[in-house]
């Protein structure tokens, strides 16, 4: 139980860490410059300030809406994650993984929001030509591998039952 518990609180401190990091970085870097590509623009390296969800998602929504939307509701949602994987003595160690990547990086979309009015810090982009990601973050990116993560251990573990 104590080696989960360590492996939970490392895999949070380092999840916001690294995007708090980043995010300042990218802060006194990248906001006052135009769009820099790398790797021949499959990487672009871009300040925006987002105020809705994943893909900009109700950044058009009225402003208090989206405080209790993105703010309220998600740090709601983001303690319950969190007192379920604590209480839960029924997950495995790649599961919790998996969980608590996507608890950092929802901790760390969450201070942006408490921090910068409501809105997020993203500055990556990635693609080639025409066909691009939106602009993202450390944070997003902890989400979509604890995300892909937990969803790809879910089918073998469906695949083990039959």
């Amino acid at each position: 139980m104590a080696k989960r518990a360590l492996l939970i609180v490392l895999v949070l401190f380092a999840c916001v860490g690294c995007d708090q990091v980043t995010k300042g970085v990218a802060r006194h870097t990248l906001a006052d410059l135009a769009p820099i590509s790398l790797l021949s623009g499959v990487v672009r390296l871009q300040y925006a300030e987002n105020p809705g969800g994943f893909l900009s998602l109700g950044a058009s929504i009225p402003e208090s809406s989206r405080y209790w939307v993105f703010t309220i509701f998600v740090g709601f949602f983001l303690a319950g994650m969190l007192a379920f994987l604590i209480r839960s003595k029924k997950t495995y160690q790649l599961e919790s993984l998996a969980i608590s990547l996507m608890l950092g990086g929802g901790a760390g979309n969450l201070i942006d929001r408490v921090c910068n009015e409501g809105r997020v810090i993203d500055f990556m982009n990635l693609g080639i030509g025409s066909l691009r990601t939106g602009v993202f973050n450390m944070a997003d990116m902890a989400i979509s591998v604890g995300c892909i993560w937990l969803l790809a251990l879910s089918f073998k573990r469906r695949e083990k039952s039959f």
